[in-house]
Protein backbone atom coordinates (compact mmCIF):
# COMPACT_ATOMS: atom_id res chain seq x y z
CA UNK A 1 0.00 0.00 0.00
CA UNK A 2 1.38 2.98 -0.90
CA UNK A 3 2.25 5.42 1.54
CA UNK A 4 -0.40 8.24 1.85
CA UNK A 5 1.04 10.63 3.95
CA UNK A 6 3.48 11.94 1.17
CA UNK A 7 1.02 13.09 -0.56
CA UNK A 8 -0.53 14.81 2.17
CA UNK A 9 -0.58 18.57 2.53
CA UNK A 10 -1.01 20.77 5.56
CA UNK A 11 -1.34 24.73 5.24
CA UNK A 12 -0.46 25.72 8.94
CA UNK A 13 -1.88 29.59 7.08
CA UNK A 14 -5.23 27.52 6.48
CA UNK A 15 -7.74 29.64 9.21
CA UNK A 16 -10.16 26.45 8.78
CA UNK A 17 -7.66 23.85 9.75
CA UNK A 18 -6.64 26.00 12.58
CA UNK A 19 -10.38 25.87 13.57
CA UNK A 20 -10.24 22.49 14.23
CA UNK A 21 -6.46 22.01 15.08
CA UNK A 22 -6.61 20.56 19.23
CA UNK A 23 -3.78 18.14 18.33
CA UNK A 24 -1.13 20.07 18.87
CA UNK A 25 -2.36 20.58 22.54
CA UNK A 26 -3.20 16.76 22.49
CA UNK A 27 0.75 16.29 22.27
CA UNK A 28 1.67 18.61 24.32
CA UNK A 29 -0.71 17.54 27.11
CA UNK A 30 2.07 14.69 28.65
CA UNK A 31 4.64 17.56 28.61
CA UNK A 32 1.91 20.06 30.41
CA UNK A 33 0.95 18.03 33.15
CA UNK A 34 4.35 17.96 34.30
CA UNK A 35 5.05 21.16 34.37
CA UNK A 36 1.81 22.41 35.72
CA UNK A 37 2.63 20.19 38.62
CA UNK A 38 5.94 21.91 39.09
CA UNK A 39 4.59 25.59 38.45
CA UNK A 40 4.67 27.22 41.87
CA UNK A 41 1.41 28.77 41.90
CA UNK A 42 1.11 32.01 43.75
CA UNK A 43 -0.90 35.39 43.94
CA UNK A 44 -0.44 39.04 42.46
CA UNK A 45 2.84 37.36 39.61
CA UNK A 46 3.59 38.57 36.41
CA UNK A 47 4.29 34.91 34.64
CA UNK A 48 5.56 34.62 30.88
CA UNK A 49 4.36 31.24 28.56
CA UNK A 50 7.16 31.08 25.35
CA UNK A 51 5.68 29.51 22.66
CA UNK A 52 2.27 29.13 24.24
CA UNK A 53 0.83 27.45 20.37
CA UNK A 54 -2.37 27.28 20.22
CA UNK A 55 -2.90 28.28 24.26
CA UNK A 56 -2.08 24.92 26.50
CA UNK A 57 -0.78 25.27 28.91
CA UNK A 58 -1.04 29.09 29.27
CA UNK A 59 -4.75 29.47 29.60
CA UNK A 60 -4.67 26.35 32.41
CA UNK A 61 -1.93 28.20 34.17
CA UNK A 62 -3.63 31.43 33.58
CA UNK A 63 -6.70 29.97 35.21
CA UNK A 64 -5.06 28.23 37.99
CA UNK A 65 -3.13 31.70 39.14
CA UNK A 66 -6.16 33.32 39.07
CA UNK A 67 -7.01 36.97 38.12
CA UNK A 68 -5.00 38.54 40.53
CA UNK A 69 -1.90 37.56 38.49
CA UNK A 70 -0.84 38.84 35.05
CA UNK A 71 0.12 35.98 32.35
CA UNK A 72 1.95 36.68 29.04
CA UNK A 73 2.07 34.44 26.08
CA UNK A 74 4.95 35.22 23.23
CA UNK A 75 4.48 33.70 20.55
CA UNK A 76 5.59 34.27 16.40
CA UNK A 77 2.93 32.38 14.54
CA UNK A 78 -0.26 34.50 13.78
CA UNK A 79 -2.25 32.14 13.38
CA UNK A 80 -1.97 30.62 16.81
CA UNK A 81 -2.22 34.19 18.21
CA UNK A 82 -6.08 34.41 16.47
CA UNK A 83 -6.96 30.87 17.98
CA UNK A 84 -5.74 32.09 21.46
CA UNK A 85 -7.29 35.20 21.19
CA UNK A 86 -11.04 33.35 20.45
CA UNK A 87 -10.16 30.97 23.14
CA UNK A 88 -9.86 33.99 25.62
CA UNK A 89 -12.62 35.52 24.83
CA UNK A 90 -15.19 32.49 24.73
CA UNK A 91 -13.31 31.33 27.94
CA UNK A 92 -13.49 34.87 29.37
CA UNK A 93 -10.13 34.72 31.02
CA UNK A 94 -8.91 38.18 31.24
CA UNK A 95 -5.53 38.25 32.85
CA UNK A 96 -4.06 37.13 29.71
CA UNK A 97 -1.57 39.49 27.02
CA UNK A 98 -0.45 38.02 24.10
CA UNK A 99 2.65 39.51 22.29
CA UNK A 100 3.88 38.39 18.91
CA UNK A 101 7.88 37.97 19.54
CA UNK A 102 10.11 35.31 19.60
CA UNK A 103 12.26 34.12 22.62
CA UNK A 104 15.72 35.32 20.69
CA UNK A 105 14.66 39.26 21.07
CA UNK A 106 11.88 39.59 23.75
CA UNK A 107 10.35 42.88 23.68
CA UNK A 108 10.05 43.04 27.44
CA UNK A 109 12.02 45.26 29.74
CA UNK A 110 14.78 43.46 32.34
CA UNK A 111 13.59 41.66 35.76
CA UNK A 112 10.17 41.54 34.36
CA UNK A 113 8.69 38.53 34.99
CA UNK A 114 8.22 35.87 38.49
CA UNK A 115 7.42 32.72 36.58
CA UNK A 116 8.75 31.71 32.93
CA UNK A 117 7.54 28.60 31.88
CA UNK A 118 7.46 26.80 28.63
CA UNK A 119 5.96 23.77 27.41
CA UNK A 120 8.06 21.59 24.85
CA UNK A 121 8.89 25.29 23.36
CA UNK A 122 12.27 25.87 24.51
CA UNK A 123 13.95 23.45 21.95
CA UNK A 124 12.58 24.84 18.81
CA UNK A 125 13.81 27.90 19.07
CA UNK A 126 16.60 29.00 16.03
CA UNK A 127 19.25 30.07 18.83
CA UNK A 128 19.58 28.27 22.23
CA UNK A 129 21.73 30.54 23.96
CA UNK A 130 19.93 33.94 23.19
CA UNK A 131 17.08 32.44 24.25
CA UNK A 132 18.00 31.26 27.71
CA UNK A 133 20.25 34.70 27.98
CA UNK A 134 16.94 36.14 27.33
CA UNK A 135 14.80 34.64 29.83
CA UNK A 136 17.70 35.45 32.23
CA UNK A 137 17.48 38.56 31.58
CA UNK A 138 13.59 39.52 31.93
CA UNK A 139 13.08 37.07 34.75
CA UNK A 140 13.29 38.95 38.10
CA UNK A 141 15.73 37.55 40.63
CA UNK A 142 14.49 34.76 42.66
CA UNK A 143 12.07 34.03 39.56
CA UNK A 144 11.38 30.21 39.00
CA UNK A 145 11.42 29.07 35.38
CA UNK A 146 10.08 26.21 34.23
CA UNK A 147 10.64 23.76 30.87
CA UNK A 148 10.52 20.77 29.61
CA UNK A 149 11.49 19.00 26.21
CA UNK A 150 11.44 15.43 24.51
CA UNK A 151 14.74 13.87 24.01
CA UNK A 152 17.04 12.39 21.76
CA UNK A 153 14.89 9.26 22.34
CA UNK A 154 11.98 9.84 21.31
CA UNK A 155 10.43 8.21 18.51
CA UNK A 156 13.21 5.47 18.82
CA UNK A 157 11.95 2.69 17.34
CA UNK A 158 10.48 4.82 14.09
CA UNK A 159 14.31 5.94 13.50
CA UNK A 160 15.97 2.35 14.13
CA UNK A 161 13.39 1.52 10.78
CA UNK A 162 14.57 4.38 8.97
CA UNK A 163 17.68 3.56 9.56
CA UNK A 164 18.10 0.35 8.95
CA UNK A 165 15.44 0.97 5.87
CA UNK A 166 18.57 3.25 4.39
CA UNK A 167 21.33 0.67 5.11
CA UNK A 168 18.66 -2.06 3.25
CA UNK A 169 18.13 0.20 -0.04
CA UNK A 170 22.06 1.05 0.02
CA UNK A 171 21.08 4.92 1.26
CA UNK A 172 22.88 4.69 4.33
CA UNK A 173 24.69 7.75 3.38
CA UNK A 174 22.02 9.58 4.31
CA UNK A 175 21.61 8.34 7.82
CA UNK A 176 23.78 11.12 9.00
CA UNK A 177 20.97 13.44 7.87
CA UNK A 178 18.83 11.30 10.64
CA UNK A 179 21.48 12.37 13.28
CA UNK A 180 21.18 16.50 12.12
CA UNK A 181 17.52 16.26 12.19
CA UNK A 182 17.61 14.81 15.55
CA UNK A 183 20.30 16.96 16.90
CA UNK A 184 18.25 20.27 16.04
CA UNK A 185 14.87 19.23 17.80
CA UNK A 186 16.53 17.48 20.43
CA UNK A 187 19.50 18.56 22.69
CA UNK A 188 21.27 16.00 24.58
CA UNK A 189 20.63 16.44 28.12
CA UNK A 190 23.55 16.87 29.59
CA UNK A 191 23.86 19.73 26.61
CA UNK A 192 20.76 21.53 27.91
CA UNK A 193 21.96 21.19 31.29
CA UNK A 194 25.18 22.89 30.20
CA UNK A 195 23.18 25.99 28.56
CA UNK A 196 20.81 26.40 31.16
CA UNK A 197 23.95 26.77 33.89
CA UNK A 198 25.78 29.19 31.24
CA UNK A 199 22.90 31.66 30.99
CA UNK A 200 22.73 32.01 34.77
CA UNK A 201 19.66 30.11 36.25
CA UNK A 202 20.46 27.41 38.76
CA UNK A 203 18.57 24.27 38.03
CA UNK A 204 16.35 23.06 41.24
CA UNK A 205 15.67 19.45 39.73
CA UNK A 206 15.06 17.65 36.38
CA UNK A 207 12.68 14.83 36.03
CA UNK A 208 12.32 12.58 33.75
CA UNK A 209 9.63 11.47 32.31
CA UNK A 210 8.26 9.07 29.28
CA UNK A 211 4.72 8.88 27.53
CA UNK A 212 4.32 6.49 24.54
CA UNK A 213 2.41 6.27 21.59
CA UNK A 214 0.24 2.84 19.84
CA UNK A 215 -0.69 2.21 16.70
CA UNK A 216 -2.46 -1.02 15.18
CA UNK A 217 0.29 -0.71 12.50
CA UNK A 218 3.03 1.15 10.28
CA UNK A 219 0.20 2.37 8.22
CA UNK A 220 -2.00 4.27 10.76
CA UNK A 221 1.39 5.46 12.60
CA UNK A 222 2.10 7.31 9.43
CA UNK A 223 -1.11 9.09 7.88
CA UNK A 224 -1.45 9.70 11.73
CA UNK A 225 -2.55 13.48 11.16
CA UNK A 226 -0.58 15.17 14.38
CA UNK A 227 2.65 12.97 13.29
CA UNK A 228 1.51 14.22 9.49
CA UNK A 229 1.40 17.62 10.57
CA UNK A 230 4.30 17.92 13.12
CA UNK A 231 7.19 15.28 11.99
CA UNK A 232 6.41 14.19 8.44
CA UNK A 233 7.56 17.73 6.66
CA UNK A 234 11.04 17.27 8.29
CA UNK A 235 11.24 12.92 7.64
CA UNK A 236 10.50 13.89 4.18
CA UNK A 237 13.87 15.99 4.37
CA UNK A 238 15.95 13.29 4.93
CA UNK A 239 16.48 11.76 1.56
CA UNK A 240 15.88 13.29 -1.42
CA UNK A 241 12.26 13.74 -3.15
CA UNK A 242 12.88 11.09 -5.80
CA UNK A 243 13.66 8.44 -2.93
CA UNK A 244 10.60 9.15 -0.72
CA UNK A 245 8.42 7.10 -1.94
CA UNK A 246 10.55 3.59 -2.09
CA UNK A 247 11.89 4.81 1.25
CA UNK A 248 8.77 5.14 3.44
CA UNK A 249 6.73 2.04 1.41
CA UNK A 250 10.00 0.14 3.14
CA UNK A 251 9.19 1.68 6.35
CA UNK A 252 6.07 1.07 6.10
CA UNK A 253 5.83 -2.44 4.84
CA UNK A 254 8.28 -2.99 7.45
CA UNK A 255 6.37 -1.46 10.54
CA UNK A 256 3.38 -3.57 9.01
CA UNK A 257 5.46 -7.00 9.05
CA UNK A 258 6.41 -6.07 12.73
CA UNK A 259 2.37 -5.49 13.77
CA UNK A 260 1.54 -8.78 12.19
CA UNK A 261 0.02 -11.31 14.54
CA UNK A 262 -1.36 -8.54 16.70
CA UNK A 263 1.23 -6.92 18.04
CA UNK A 264 1.00 -2.93 17.95
CA UNK A 265 3.44 -0.03 16.85
CA UNK A 266 5.00 1.75 20.16
CA UNK A 267 6.37 4.88 19.66
CA UNK A 268 8.35 5.68 22.96
CA UNK A 269 8.69 9.83 23.71
CA UNK A 270 10.95 10.10 26.83
CA UNK A 271 11.34 13.98 27.74
CA UNK A 272 12.64 16.15 30.68
CA UNK A 273 11.36 19.14 33.05
CA UNK A 274 13.29 21.47 34.38
CA UNK A 275 12.35 23.34 37.25
CA UNK A 276 14.97 26.45 37.51
CA UNK A 277 15.77 29.70 39.96
CA UNK A 278 17.41 32.71 38.80
CA UNK A 279 19.39 33.53 42.00
CA UNK A 280 21.10 37.22 41.72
Amino acid sequence: MMVSALKKYFDLEDPELISIIDDLPLWSAPFGFKLMDIVQYKKNIHALDIGFGLGFPLLEIAMRLGPSSQVTGIDPWRQGHERVQQKLRLTRVNNVELVAGCAEAMPFSDHSFDLIFSNNGINNVQNLPASLQECHRVAKNGAQFVFNFNLERTFFEFYTIFRETLKDLGLQHYEQNIDAHIYSKRKPLAEMKSAVENAGFKIMKIYEDVFFYRFADGTAMLNYFPFVLSFMPAWKEIVPQDLLEEVFQHIENTMNQAAAGGKCITMQVPFATFDCLKIG
